[in-house]
């Protein structure tokens, strides 16, 4: 989460935040984690699956643009050591375009709990009643009988983190503190002595997506062996 929008003394022309492929991500989330929970609560199993295979490919691109995106969808830049988090919280984090110390650790979280609930997902299910995940028939009953359970339940921890996401966009709103904005547009008013994030790396950027669409459909065919 970034520090205050327009500190006083800030001047100049907006600074670009966020990227356009790591917003075009971080609003496929409040639509695809609802849409889940919709299409399961309804037996929707098939459009259900669908729907967890683009989920696990938006998944797959933001960690590895965790490490090849811009400054601030990098893992290094807002993910902090223990201290840099505290000093923080006590009130001397300075300024930063992207994610406070707090606000990279749970964006983190957050990642860490959609992915771990996507791959429960992949292994769920019952072959004899129902829709299975893609990845069903490489585990036994037993073990998908379990990860079945794990994924209904885990769902509502997912469910509390983005509460606990929510909750805290809105106290930053409270204080004068527009997060959303810049997550809309990408940019933000100019905060002294702070650069934006430069040009776009596009060619980087195909690559990802490439990438996590590769693995996506991959997994869609039951991950068969590569060789």
């Amino acid at each position: 989460m970034s520090d205050s929008l327009r500190p006083p003394g800030a001047s100049g022309q907006d600074v670009r935040v966020w990227d356009p492929l790591l917003r075009l991500t971080h609003w496929s989330f409040p639509l695809l984690i609802p849409a889940m929970w919709w299409t399961a609560e309804n037996s929707k199993w098939a459009l259900h699956k669908r729907l967890g295979l683009v989920l696990l490919g938006v998944l797959v691109f933001r960690v590895v643009w965790g490490f090849l995106g811009p400054d601030t969808a990098r893992f290094a830049s807002f993910v902090k050591r223990p201290g840099a988090v505290m000093a923080y919280l006590r009130g001397g984090g300075g300024h930063t375009i992207g994610h406070s110390p707090v606000g990279g650790w749970s964006t983190l979280v957050l990642i860490g709990a959609m992915l771990l609930q996507v791959s429960m997902g992949l292994f769920a299910g019952d072959p004899y009643d129902g829709m299975t995940g893609p990845l069903n028939a490489l585990v036994g009953v037993a073990v998908a009988d379990t990860l079945t359970e794990l994924h209904e339940t885990f769902f509502w921890v997912v469910a509390g983190l983005v509460a606990l996401h929510l909750t805290a966009i809105t106290f930053y709103a409270v204080r004068g503190d527009d997060l959303l904005s810049p997550m809309v547009g990408g940019d933000r008013p100019p905060m002294a002595g702070v650069a934006g994030i430069g040009p776009m790396p596009w060619v980087r950027g195909l690559l990802a997506c490439g990438f996590a669409g590769g693995i996506a459909l991959w997994v869609a065919f039951g991950a068969p062996p590569l060789t």
